[in-house]
């Protein structure tokens, strides 16, 4: 069983509520999506296949506990599954980032599922299944890049609409070259709104430099 991979490296996480932890990134092929603001559309385009054995030894070899399997978009590749199970019975806690277009009710419930919410700045808002939100729980993550105030006005009405902080963890994300962080965090804290401020602790240490 094979999988369309684009890059296998070790780096700090840099998102979310791992960020600072080692980890071993899987990043896949193939991307159903075209955001404005992606910075990974090197994976757009098909990658080098590799069998799951040989991408799951790798990871072991990097002595690394935590492991993300990202894109692109993963959940293209219907191994993908087999990827995530075989990890997690290897003992590895997995992560999986996801743009949400695609159902999330096969992955199984021990991955913690890194789910971004597209916001308008991204141009595919409307390409989000919103019966994924049914799949998230209080160890997964919900994230919004933030382009402008029109994006954090357009999530923040979804976030207390929707009271999404209720049943699992929400990130607020300043897209790289778009609001200044500082911006996006006084609008958090003059509304007291009940999300993470996370910022790219990867593009902090590293830039724009690949496999980190």
């Amino acid at each position: 069983m094979r999988l369309s991979v684009s890059e296998t490296f070790v780096s700090l996480q840099g998102e979310g509520a791992w960020a600072g932890w080692p980890c071993f990134f899987i990043r896949l092929s193939g991307c159903n999506l075209r955001c404005a603001y992606c910075d990974t559309r090197y994976a757009y385009s098909e990658g080098e296949k590799r069998d799951i054995p040989g991408l799951v030894e790798e990871w072991r070899k990097s002595r690394v506990g935590l492991v993300q399997v990202t894109g692109g978009e993963p959940l293209l590749q219907a191994e993908t599954l087999t990827l995530l199970e075989v990890l997690l019975n290897e003992g590895a806690r997995v992560l999986l980032e996801t743009n949400g277009s695609l159902a999330l009710g096969n992955v199984p419930r021990e991955v913690i599922k890194i789910v971004d919410r597209k916001t308008p700045g991204s141009g595919m808002k409307n390409f989000f299944l919103e019966e994924n939100l049914g799949w998230l729980n209080e160890g997964d993550q919900l994230k919004f890049v933030i382009t402008d105030r029109e994006d954090y006005e357009w999530a923040k009405e979804k976030v207390i609409r929707l009271c999404l902080s209720c049943y699992t963890e929400v990130l607020f994300s300043p897209a790289w070259g778009g609001p200044v962080p500082f911006q996006l965090a006084e609008w958090i804290i003059a509304d007291r709104l009940s999300v993470r401020f996370q910022i790219q602790l990867h593009k902090i240490l590293w830039g724009e430099k690949r496999g980190t």
